[in-house]
């Protein structure tokens, strides 16, 4: 009796594995350096500045990125598939909106900083 138990688990447990599926969506793919504010996330590229989509999956994406962060506006190196659209007339933001479907990875650490401000008291204190 034991032994019919302990196959029926085991195959009970081999099933729920196999119908577990990843979701992955056929979306393009975008690779760039993701910023999240109060009022406002931006995906920049090489070629391109993309505003996101404030959702479910910019928050999640948020919540990967912000261990990463050593301030508040360093921006982290992301991957996402998502669906770009224009801008809705009438409203402020990026001509061209992201829509992340999926996150495909995050970088362990933030981008260099392109310019490094640096506090004139800071400076002085240190030398």
């Amino acid at each position: 009796m034991k032994k019919i138990l302990f196959l029926l688990a085991i195959t009970v447990s081999v099933a729920a594995c196999k119908n577990e599926t990843a979701k992955t969506s056929n979306d393009p793919q975008y690779e760039g350096e993701f910023i999240y504010v109060a009022d406002g996330a931006v995906l920049k590229g090489d070629t391109f500045i993309y505003g996101i989509t404030l959702d479910e999956m910019a928050t999640e994406l948020q919540e990967k990125v912000a261990p990463i962060k050593k301030d508040d506006y360093d921006m982290v190196p992301v991957i996402v598939k998502g669906t770009l659209a224009n801008k809705t007339e009438g409203t402020e933001g990026w001509d061209e909106v992201l829509t992340i479907t999926e996150i495909v990875s995050v970088s362990d650490t933030p981008s260099e900083a392109d310019i490094k401000l640096v506090d004139k008291k800071e400076a002085d204190s240190s030398n």
